[in-house]
């Protein structure tokens, strides 16, 4: 299937003000785009690109005071499958695993494994070690949160989240992460685009989403907590511990967003 997909966002600055964007489809699905997801402005700000630690690509530019709009408009092709599911995958033994996982195990800004370890440890030590205990953990927290943007707040941790029983999409995958990271499970946080394809509707307005990667069985596996249900046009922007890595915009300066607007959806011959 082909997909359109992209975004609109307006900004006032009362000045002008250095920004960091984290906008462009993964690296890992360019080769799927039928034509660049260029970063385009409403106004001239020349954009300079480069490659975070965790290879994702990132645009900085000085945006000029006064409105400005930050948009994009692409087409990616997919394979219009569900997430795939692989119920065998297995739990790998700390001492077995790639060195570069070993990151995902520790402790970030929003994932604090030392707080919630004992927590972990008492709701899912009898689960079965590997896709079942991550899939209990998806149950767990999908339950246990209570979705709305009324409750989105940039601070929140895992542990808040938890005690709290509320939040948005990036503070479901926190908490999962945490939980998993805290059995011994590495995880990373994941953000993008998730469509409505093959969903009933009525539609919610598209936002971007979070959701989290966890290494089971040789290979990263996409699970949502906040979904608890696979998708159709899941399409990776970047990954990393958690949302301090991987803000999709990052401004250094007082700043207004007055226009959001995101698409992803499926072309039809």
């Amino acid at each position: 299937m082909r997909i359109r997909l992209g975004y609109q966002l307006t900004f006032s600055f009362p000045a002008p003000t250095p920004m960091i964007v984290m906008l462009n489809v993964h690296y890992s699905r360019v080769g799927d785009l039928e034509q660049p997801d260029h970063i385009v402005t409403s106004v001239p700000a020349p954009i300079q690109g480069y490659r975070d630690s965790f290879g994702n690509w990132c645009s900085r530019l000085v945006a000029p005071a006064g409105l400005v709009t930050i948009s994009a408009d692409s087409i990616i092709r997919d394979s219009g499958l569900p997430d795939p599911a692989e119920p065998g995958a297995v739990q790998h033994r700390v001492d077995e695993l790639p060195a570069d996982t070993l990151l995902f195990l520790l402790g970030s800004r929003y994932c604090e494994t030392d707080v919630l370890s004992d927590e972990a440890w008492r709701l899912f030590a009898g689960t079965a070690p590997g896709w079942a205990r991550v899939q209990a953990i998806c149950d767990f927290v999908h339950g246990h949160v209570t979705f709305g943007y009324e409750h989105s707040r940039p601070t929140r941790t895992a542990a808040q989240t938890y005690a709290e029983k509320r939040g948005v999409c990036r503070d479901y995958a926190h908490l999962a992460i945490a939980f998993c990271r805290a059995m011994n499970i590495p995880a990373r946080y994941c953000t993008g685009y998730i469509s409505d394809i093959g969903e009933p509707p009525p539609y919610a307005p598209m936002d971007f989403a979070a959701w989290m990667e966890v290494y089971l069985g040789g290979r990263w596996h996409v699970f949502d907590p906040r979904n608890n249900a696979p998708r159709i046009g899941r399409i990776l922007i970047a990954q990393g511990r958690d949302a301090a890595d991987v803000p999709l915009t990052h401004t250094f300066g007082p700043n207004t967003l007055t226009g959001f607007k995101i698409w992803t959806d499926e072309v039809v011959a």
